[in-house]
């Protein structure tokens, strides 16, 4: 039976998942569209080779999985699917990019007042990350609650790395901004998962941060008073589809080459 690889999710229009799982040799992988009413029938399917998982269903897949593996349990979001010998494997290959995108950008979260952004699968993934790197306290922001958009700076104004999981600022809604960072002036780090645009406004204001205040006549002012390092979420779409195959095909794939991939599509 020919067995299908792809991605899943609900509207995939922005997706880059197809070059670069076509780049590692899975010539046949497609984006899978489905609606929340069509996820079991198609879960069931028999000819499912291996699966990622995107929005909004990164939770919703675990209850038709046959096995979790523990770390994804622990993360409580599964976005690698595996089907063997007849049954549903979960993973979580997210955590493995996520760690793989902070050591790119030289990013540490270590003993860091780390604020995410958002609550859904992908700030499940980040805060076993932030955990994982010794982050020093982790808020997660919401719509609603104590700790809302609304009362970030008041309540958190201190934090000093900042992680977007939401898709504000993605295509093609790329004029909106998860969070305005002269807000937040002690933050240091800034991290947003969005690859699509690869510089989200979030991204351009941190850039922007980073540059010297010009003077009255142009001249070349003060420098500014913070270093902020930054990254958006290429690197760590490649390293995770790379973790991807290798469970989809039980191979070992070099680390050079989610390195590889993640500088073929900046260009």
């Amino acid at each position: 039976m020919e067995k299908l690889y792809g991605l899943l999710g609900r509207r995939l229009g922005h997706s880059w998942s197809v070059p670069i799982h076509q780049a590692l040799g899975c010539g046949d992988y497609r984006l899978v569209e489905l609606e929340p009413e069509a996820l079991e029938g198609f879960l069931r399917r028999e000819d499912v080779g291996g699966l990622n998982v995107t929005i909004p269903y990164k939770r919703d897949v675990m209850k038709f999985c046959d096995a979790i593996d523990p770390a994804a349990r622990s993360i409580g979001s599964v976005n690698t699917l595996v089907r063997r010998e007849g049954k549903l494997w979960g993973y979580n290959t997210d955590i493995d990019g996520f760690l793989y995108m902070l050591r790119r950008a030289g990013i540490s979260l270590a003993g860091k007042k780390t604020v995410i952004l958002g609550s859904g699968g992908a700030s499940l993934t980040a805060q076993a990350a932030a955990r994982r790197e010794g982050a020093r306290e982790i808020v997660v922001i919401s719509r609603s609650g104590p700790d809302s958009y609304e009362t970030l700076p008041d309540r958190h104004g201190d934090a000093e790395a900042l992680i977007n999981t939401t898709p504000l600022g993605m295509w093609p809604h790329m004029d909106e901004a998860a969070a305005d960072l002269r807000l937040l002036p002690a933050v240091t780090e800034v991290v947003d998962v969005i690859y699509n645009p690869g510089r989200t406004n979030l991204l351009l204001q941190a850039e922007e941060l980073n540059r010297r205040n010009p003077g009255p006549g142009g001249e070349p002012g003060e420098p500014v008073t913070r270093s902020i390092r930054y990254t958006g979420g290429l690197s760590m779409l490649a390293a995770q589809a790379k973790r991807a195959e290798e469970l989809f095909f039980q191979k070992r794939i070099p680390d050079g080459e989610a390195d590889r991939i993640t500088a073929r599509l900046w260009r």
